[in-house]
């Protein structure tokens, strides 16, 4: 399944890039996501294979009129609908997303402190997980007291841990070696 949607998220990126704003698309697909998550009877509705796509697609209009959603995303969710591919929509928005940052040279990082960080903090912090990715940073952040001091964060599968447990955790390494 992972080439199924790696090609719905490849061709959606071709349709935004140059033509739309990627962080408001990737920001209607979730907020479509959530909403699916939130109503199981909507899910049913478009799920079911006995429901035809004219029904699905005034269902879908409707609830893109009225969370005024843009005419990309309601096509790219018309189509999975209509290649049953809905239940695959979570893969499929986290694989665009991925997809986005790629090609416009964005790194997503998830950054946990022990503390909130000011905003020099921030920015500092995002200077050098730029320096080490070479792309342009999204931070999210998020606050962890168990962390004691300190930083971790995460670029993908890549974990930066520069917290304090992480370095009592290094030293204990090195003193059990």
């Amino acid at each position: 399944m992972a080439s199924v949607v790696g090609t719905y998220a490849r061709a959606f990126a071709d349709v935004v890039v140059g033509k739309a704003d990627p962080a408001r698309m990737i920001e209607e697909l979730r907020s479509f996501e959530a909403l699916l998550e939130e109503s199981v009877q909507l899910r049913r509705v478009m799920e079911n294979p006995s429901i035809p796509g004219e029904q699905k697609r005034a269902v879908l209009d409707a609830v893109v009129q009225r969370t005024g959603g843009s005419r990309a995303v309601r096509n790219f969710i018309a189509v999975l609908t209509d290649h049953r591919r809905l239940s695959l929509f979570g893969e499929i928005v986290k694989q665009v997303e991925q997809e986005l940052n790629e090609r416009l040279g964005f790194a997503d990082a998830r950054v946990t402190s022990a503390r909130t960080l000011s905003e020099s903090e921030k920015q500092a912090l995002e200077g050098e997980i730029a320096k080490l990715t070479g792309k342009r940073v999204r931070a999210r952040y998020r606050q962890d007291p168990s962390l004691l001091g300190g930083v971790v964060v995460q670029v993908g599968s890549t974990i930066y841990n520069g917290s304090v447990n992480g370095q009592l955790e290094r030293i204990r390494e090195q003193l059990v070696s």
